[in-house]
């Protein structure tokens, strides 16, 4: 699961006397996360964000709907993205290969962007007033496997079996992705590689 989420780029606010207004929706994501750094999420006004950058509370808006959405990058491109590598998956792989094959490849960043990614899932998993978006973009997430698994089983994507693989696999990755921010020295593709084969074998070794 990535929250999807490109890594934020654009000039530290150290340097912020002088610069020019923001000008970017990546600039505009990394300003957030630094003033969610040093205020934390809840003390972090919009009117902060614009006004560390530059812009007008008006001009935020033009970049994110929401300070959440800022947290969440752009969320629907990654979407269209898991898709895709859905899709490209061989006909000849399990579903649940195919899956595991994804999810890993989809959740892999260059390592210069891993803190970043890190940053923002301890903002999505960790700040309660974060959870009940964070509950609709993983519903959006889960639907991507859920489809995916109806065309597999031939079945529509309201019957249980597909139904069940998008909750178990998202579950799996939420797991990974806890275990990640807990243990600092982990991998997040070998965590997600693991849960996910183990949700394939069903438990069935214990």
């Amino acid at each position: 699961m990535q929250s999807l989420p490109n890594k934020p780029t654009g000039v530290s606010a150290a340097a912020r006397t002088g610069r020019p207004p923001v000008s970017s929706r990546s600039e505009l994501e990394r300003l957030g996360f630094e003033l969610f750094a040093r205020k934390g999420f809840d003390r972090t006004t919009i009117d902060d964000i614009a006004t560390a950058a530059g812009i007008g509370r008006r001009t935020f808006f033009r970049y994110f709907a929401s300070k959440n959405d800022l947290v969440w990058g752009d969320f629907e491109a990654q979407l269209v993205r898991l898709e895709v590598l859905l899709a490209s998956a061989d006909p000849a792989t399990s579903m649940m290969d195919a899956l595991r094959y994804a999810v890993v490849e989809f959740n892999r960043f260059d390592p210069a962007e891993v803190s970043w990614h890190r940053q923002r899932m301890e903002l999505i998993l960790r700040v309660p007033t974060l959870q009940a978006d964070s509950t609709l973009r993983y519903a959006s997430w889960r639907e991507v496997v859920t489809r995916f698994a109806a065309t597999r089983t031939c079945l529509a994507p309201s019957a249980m079996l597909p139904r069940l693989v998008g909750h178990s696999v998202l579950a799996s990755c939420i797991a990974a992705y806890e275990h990640w921010l807990t243990e600092v020295d982990s991998e997040l593709d070998r965590l997600l590689d693991e849960v996910l084969r183990e949700l394939t074998a069903g438990f069935g070794r214990y």
